[in-house]
């Protein structure tokens, strides 16, 4: 893996020819941002990339088109190993995934492997993040302004991004480690804006698709501990109470982000396995768990193992009403 080092160090070389393109005022960090969020809502596109994670790399194909209603059609197909594919239709997103039955749900959001930043509201991440331009470079063939999206507190991850200067699409997206290692490159290998893709979309229309799967109830928790610190930014937007799958063992959790990574913290009652102290990291994903009072507390996320940590170690307790 390359250092940020040598990451920001290949920005400064374009070959004369390549320079010549390129304007003499370079727009500023929040222009080229603002374009990109304008983009990735609102253009009709087909991008062929790569996700270089840990121990694998992904090749993916990935159209949306945006019909006259303002509603999305998307399509991501993983192109390598077992067949898996994300079709959404507007309010709906079907998925297919190999060993288990086709589903559908009523979300307006794909999860599947596509950068949170595309779709994020860069007005509210400025509270929290620096946007530090770092000049041009070429990417996938285009000339693109290279931005930074820094946390101001150091808590969190960071994205180097690569914007192509014409269709302001996302051509590169590193997410770096607190040390500038990166975790994760979304790298796009071809893209088009081709008044074609309108025809491959619609054909999608005649799919017979899965039912939609009702969602079981959040139970709203009156939860007696709190999350005493949080990193700057970060809301809760979700709570609840359930029951681990293949067990009745009740567990209640709060769900965070600050727009661009998010984590949940779960509490439930130790039992005979709960480990007093348990780190684990997989490339941009953090789980931390300790026991205290009682109880274990896991915090789950995209976040660094030491702000995971510290907003573990911050859970408080407080009496439930008519105990003592």
């Amino acid at each position: 893996m390359l250092s940020i080092g040598c990451l920001l160090g290949t920005l400064s070389f374009i070959s004369p020819s390549i320079a010549s393109e390129i304007p003499a005022v370079p727009p500023s960090a929040e222009a080229v941002l603002d374009a990109m969020e304008s983009a990735g809502r609102t253009a009709s596109y087909e991008l062929s990339y790569i996700v270089i994670k840990q121990n694998s790399i992904e090749p993916i194909r990935f159209r949306r088109m945006v019909q006259d209603d303002d509603s999305v059609v998307a399509h991501l197909t993983y192109l390598s190993g077992p067949a898996r594919e994300v079709i959404q239709r507007g309010d709906r997103v079907s998925y297919y995934e190999p060993g288990i039955e086709p589903y559908t749900i009523s979300s307006n959001k794909m999860v599947a492997s596509l950068p949170p930043v595309m779709l994020t509201d860069m007005d509210s991440l400025s509270k929290s993040y620096d946007f530090i331009p770092m000049g041009r470079a070429r990417e996938a063939g285009v000339i693109c302004n290279v931005v930074r999206i820094a946390p101001k507190d150091g808590q969190r991850y960071s994205y180097l991004l690569w914007v192509d200067e014409n269709s302001h699409l996302v051509m590169r997206a590193d997410l770096l480690d607190r040390d500038g290692e990166p975790l994760e490159q979304y790298r796009v290998v071809s893209h088009t804006m081709d008044p074609s893709l309108e025809h491959k979309l619609t054909s999608l229309e005649g799919i017979n698709y899965p039912p939609v799967v009702p969602l079981p109830a959040r139970t709203k928790a009156d939860l007696n501990w709190q999350v005493q610190w949080l990193p700057h930014g970060f809301e809760s937007i979700a709570g609840n109470r359930h029951r681990l799958i293949n067990s009745d063992r009740p567990v209640e959790s709060q769900l965070y982000t600050d727009g661009l990574f998010s984590f949940s913290v779960y509490v439930a009652e130790a039992d005979n396995f709960t480990m007093r102290e348990q780190l684990v990291r997989q490339g941009r994903r953090t789980l931390h768990s300790h026991a205290i009072q009682g109880f274990e507390v896991s915090v789950v996320g995209d976040i660094p193992p030491s702000t995971a940590k510290l907003i573990a170690e911050s859970v408080k307790f407080t009496p439930k009403v008519g105990t003592q």
